[in-house]
C-alpha cells in the first residue's frame, strides 16, 4: 500500500481497539432450532406457491439451513482473505499497515470461529461436501496479485455482497433467532471497516486505470458477482434434502426460477452495484 493510506489505516486501527471476540458477543444458549434463523422473504422459495403449502416445520428448517449455507460462504471467503493478507506480512512492511492487516485477521478468524460454532451448536446433520464454493471466484482470489486492481475489485465484492445480505436481514430480522441476529450484528459492525479499505484501495486503482481497462474491470465485477450468487442465495441441491424438500436438484431449480427470489437479490445488490458504478465500474443488472 502506497503512504497515502497511513491515516485511514491508522483510523481503522484504532476503531478495531480493543478487540471484541464473537465468540464471547454472541448468546450461545439462545441459539434454538425453535425458532426461524432468517425471515421468510429472505428464503430461496418463498413467494412460489410450492412454499406456501409447506408446513411450519420445513419452512423453518429450510430458514436454518440456508443460514448455514451463508456461513458456510463466510468460512470460505474470509479463510481465502485470511490466506491473501497473511502473505502480505514480510519484513520491512510500514507499521500503519502491518498493525491493520493484524487488527483485520484478527477480527476475520473471530467471524470464521463465530460461524463454526454456529453450526456445530445447531447440531443439525451436515454431510461432507454438501457445500462447495464457486470455481471462478477459488481461481482468481487464489492467484491474483495482491496489490492490482482485479484482486482488490475480488476482496470488495466477496465482503460488500454478503453484507449487504445480513444488513437488508438484520432488518426484517425481528421475528427470527435472538442469536442469528447478534450473529448479523457482529459481522455487519466489523465488515463495515474492512470493505472502507477495500473499497479505497480499489478507488485508488482504478482511477489509475484506462477506459478499456476499466470495461475489463466491470465484466469480471459482473462475472464474480454472479459466482458469489450462485452459491450464497441458491444453496446446492442437498440443503433443500436436509429441511426434507426431495428431490433437492427440482427444489434449486425452483429457486432459480423465482421471481420473487431474484427481486430480493436485486434488492441486496443494488447497494453493491451503485458503489461499483460511483468508482467507474458499470456492472448492469
Amino acid at each position: 500500500m502506497s503512504s497515502f493510506d497511513a491515516a485511514l489505516l491508522r483510523q481503522l486501527s484504532n476503531v478495531s481497539t480493543p478487540y471484541r471476540d464473537p465468540l464471547a458477543l454472541i448468546e450461545w444458549g439462545a441459539l434454538s432450532l425453535d425458532d426461524a434463523w432468517l425471515p421468510e422473504p429472505a428464503l430461496s422459495l418463498h413467494g412460489l406457491p410450492e412454499y406456501a403449502i409447506l408446513s411450519d416445520t420445513v419452512k423453518r428448517r429450510l430458514s436454518q439451513y440456508e443460514f448455514i449455507n451463508v456461513m458456510l460462504c463466510g468460512l470460505w471467503l474470509e479463510g481465502l482473505l485470511l490466506l491473501r493478507l497473511a502473505r502480505r506480512l514480510k519484513p520491512g512492511l510500514a507499521r500503519s499497515e502491518h498493525e491493520y492487516l493484524l487488527h483485520e485477521m484478527r477480527e476475520e478468524a473471530g467471524h470464521s470461529l463465530m460461524f463454526l460454532k454456529a453450526i456445530e451448536s445447531s447440531g443439525l446433520p451436515l454431510p461432507e461436501r454438501a457445500w462447495r464454493p464457486p470455481p471462478l471466484s477459488g481461481l482468481l482470489a487464489r492467484r491474483l496479485p495482491l496489490t492490482g486492481a482485479f484482486f482488490w475489485l475480488a476482496a470488495v465484492i466477496a465482503e460488500h455482497v454478503p453484507d449487504q445480505f445480513n444488513r437488508v436481514v438484520r432488518q426484517s430480522a425481528q421475528h427470527v433467532n435472538t442469536a442469528v441476529r447478534q450473529i448479523l450484528s457482529v459481522h455487519i459492525v466489523d465488515e463495515a471497516r474492512h470493505i472502507a479499505l477495500a473499497r479505497e484501495r480499489l478507488e485508488t486503482l482504478v482511477g489509475r486505470s484506462s477506459a478499456v481497462r476499466r470495461v475489463v474491470l466491470a465484466r469480471a465485477a459482473h462475472a464474480l458477482i454472479g459466482d458469489l450468487v450462485n452459491v450464497c442465495y441458491f444453496p446446492a441441491p442437498r440443503f433443500y434434502e436436509l429441511a426434507g424438500l426431495t428431490p433437492g436438484d427440482a427444489w434449486r431449480r425452483r429457486a432459480l426460477g423465482n421471481p420473487a427470489r431474484r427481486a430480493f437479490i436485486a434488492q441486496c445488490l443494488g447497494a453493491t452495484r451503485r458503489m461499483l458504478g460511483s468508482l467507474g465500474l458499470n456492472v448492469g443488472h
